[in-house]
């Protein structure tokens, strides 16, 4: 199992990093192509829901850039192509450990963040039924 993050660099450097998720081929999951917008701090919430709410071990997130967005770098900061590619990575191989884990993939948190387009972070946790 592969998900796969996409990431297009905005116009205008004063929009945050997004990335897109567009694949996810488990059958639990009732799409099996979709495309969401989600920042950083959008997988620090689905970290955060699953150690709340599952049994499950949930592995680290690539830490945070705040020194990149610090003024006056002299680079892109943030934006910079290989730090967004280092990020890109690291955030790939949590969500694809994630959802990989029997667990978590009953966990509505978890299919809300893969597949629906806003993310209702005052939803009631609660476990997905298989169909």
């Amino acid at each position: 199992m592969r998900i796969p993050l996409l990431y297009s660099k905005p116009a205008s450097l004063n929009i945050s990093l997004t990335f897109r998720i567009i694949r996810t081929n488990l059958p639990i999951f009732k799409l099996k192509e979709s495309t969401v917008r989600r920042r950083y701090s959008d997988f620090e919430w689905l970290r955060s829901e699953l150690e709340r709410e599952s049994k499950v071990v949930v592995p680290p997130l690539p830490g945070k850039a705040f020194l990149r967005q610090l003024p006056f770098r002299g680079d892109d900061g943030i934006f910079d192509d290989n730090f967004i590619e280092e990020r890109k990575q690291g955030l790939e191989q949590f969500i694809n450990k994630v959802a990989g884990h029997p667990l978590a993939q009953n966990e509505r948190c978890l299919h809300m963040f893969l597949q629906d387009e806003i993310i209702d972070k005052s939803y009631t946790p609660s476990k997905i039924r298989h169909a």
